[in-house]
């Protein structure tokens, strides 16, 4: 058990019975009264910040999480299996633990956030841009439009995407996995 005198930015604590990384903190001691401790904290499964203050000296239970890298190697029903990059054991993960689904492609490399004491898994983070194909898209035509047009692709793992009209089939592109939209050409 730890106290408020133990937070440090990246802490993970168990918070109303979910983890919470701290983001920002300030120790606060007033001219009159107790001190305290002002938090900003990052839900790790659903990513939502929230405030918190904490009387100076207040225990809390700090949660050891380790990231790790794996491997996406195929779906079968509900899960998604990946493998260790180092000691090439394999897991199955819910779709609803992964922050990007529709954008894994076999032998993709992820990092999984996973909670060190219980070995469970909490979070599967895609990485925030990959390199895709476009597999299907309708022809542009230049001189159409007087702003920066969009039209609808289809990349290769299937998945919808808006791109410029000078993007053509075949074509690589580099697609956000944070938001899904398009950000460059690759030559």
């Amino acid at each position: 058990m730890a106290t408020t005198t133990d937070i440090k930015n990246g802490l993970c604590i168990e918070f109303n019975n979910d983890i919470y990384t701290i983001i920002e903190f300030l120790h606060v001691k007033p001219g009159k009264g107790a001190a305290f401790v002002r938090t900003k904290m990052r839900n790790v499964k659903t990513g939502r910040v929230l405030e918190n203050t904490f009387p100076s000296g207040a225990k809390i239970d700090v949660v050891r999480v380790e990231r790790r890298p794996y491997t996406y190697l195929y779906r079968e029903g509900d899960l998604y299996n990946f493998m260790h990059a180092e000691t090439f054991e394999q897991i199955g993960i819910e779709e609803s633990i992964i922050n990007a689904p529709q954008f894994l492609q076999e032998g993709q490399y992820v990092e999984i956030t996973v909670q060190a004491d219980t070995e469970t898994p909490l979070l599967c983070e895609l990485p925030p841009f990959i390199e895709t194909v476009v597999t299907y898209t309708e022809p542009g035509f230049k001189g159409n439009t007087a702003t920066n047009a969009m039209k609808d692709a289809t990349v290769e793992p299937g998945v919808r995407v808006r791109v410029p009209l000078f993007i053509e089939e075949g074509e690589r592109i580099k697609v956000d996995t944070r938001t899904g939209e398009y950000s460059e050409r690759i030559k």
